[in-house]
């Protein structure tokens, strides 16, 4: 690891969740991972408020830092954290009504709630640099359609919702469930979503620019490790418990990586260019090693081989 990764995952906050993503003991296989009512507990001291967070250097940056072609650069991720964070918002309800046990809906509704938040923060921020009219009431996906990977709809929409929509209307189809939390919380949340936070956060700090959205997305990459904690107790005790179930994470895994990795370059992208001051590789590598370390926490360690 290098130091800046080191400062921030190697926090006492971000190491509370046991995101076995985080750990290095989990290239061994050997995590101590959170039950339910832990995670639960770490979420009421994990609070942060979106009021809190000050936007004005942002807008300065923005405006006067920041060169237009490097703008919409940064707007091809950030849109998608606009987008994503509302459309996963609007998949939890039936994801938390399905699962089996009490502790496990209630720590849902934590992540119900963070979700919410987190498409707030995006909203203010994309407000306050000025690429959203704050008169304009919820944003509509088309409105950042231009800067979203082709692969961001399939993933979200011909995956996730399809399966979340059989859930709601057979809640005790748990194979289902199963798949739903592999595509939500270890390939959405934990392959593309915190990959893209972490260079995103190491951009903007090495370059001292977008300070409150800085703030903001630490809090938010760290609400994402704790549910990233949760999906993969889940599909740990899941796979554990019956043969169905590992192969219902299997089948969802196979067929949603090989779309997460072909949403790495961004649509700008052209062979040899650096994405937040990187390497494009540099970003699977980081992917793909979160992703080992979790899938060997939950019992699915043989599948990440072929993956990339």
């Amino acid at each position: 690891m290098t130091p800046a990764i080191d400062t921030r995952t190697g926090r006492a906050d971000f190491q509370a969740t046991h995101d076995p993503g985080l750990l290095e003991s989990a290239d061994r296989g050997a995590v101590n991972l959170l039950s339910y009512t832990d995670l639960y507990g770490l979420w009421e001291r994990q609070q942060w408020r979106v009021q809190d967070i000050d936007f004005a250097q942002d807008r300065v940056d923005w405006d006067e830092r920041i060169p237009a072609e490097e703008r919409r650069r940064r707007l091809h991720a950030l849109a998608s954290f606009l987008v994503g964070e509302q459309l996963v918002a609007d998949e939890l309800g039936p994801i938390m009504r399905a699962a089996p046990r009490e502790d496990m809906r209630v720590y849902l509704c934590t992540q119900i709630a963070d979700e919410a938040r987190h498409a707030v923060f995006f909203r203010r921020f994309f407000e306050a640099v000025g690429e959203v009219d704050p008169g304009t009431g919820a944003v509509a996906p088309g409105d950042v359609d231009e800067h979203l990977n082709p692969n961001f709809h399939a993933l979200f929409g011909d995956l996730l919702h399809t399966r979340v929509d059989r859930l709601a209307r057979e809640p005790e189809d748990l194979e289902t469930l199963v798949e739903a939390v592999m595509l939500y919380h270890m390939v959405i949340e934990g392959m593309l979503a915190l990959t893209s936070q972490h260079f995103i956060l190491r951009y903007n700090e090495e370059q001292r620019t977008l300070p409150g959205l800085v703030e903001g997305f630490n809090n938010v990459a760290r609400d994402e490790h704790r549910h990233i904690a949760f999906g993969a107790r889940f599909l740990r005790d899941m796979v554990a418990a019956d043969e169905r179930y590992r192969d219902a994470a299997a089948h969802a895994f196979e067929a949603a990586v090989p779309i997460a990795w072909a949403m790495f370059p961004p649509p700008w992208y052209e062979e040899g260019m650096d994405v937040f001051g990187v390497p494009l590789d540099d970003h699977r590598r980081f992917a793909a090693r979160a992703l080992d370390r979790r899938m060997k926490a939950i019992g699915l360690g043989a599948l990440v081989g072929g993956a990339a």
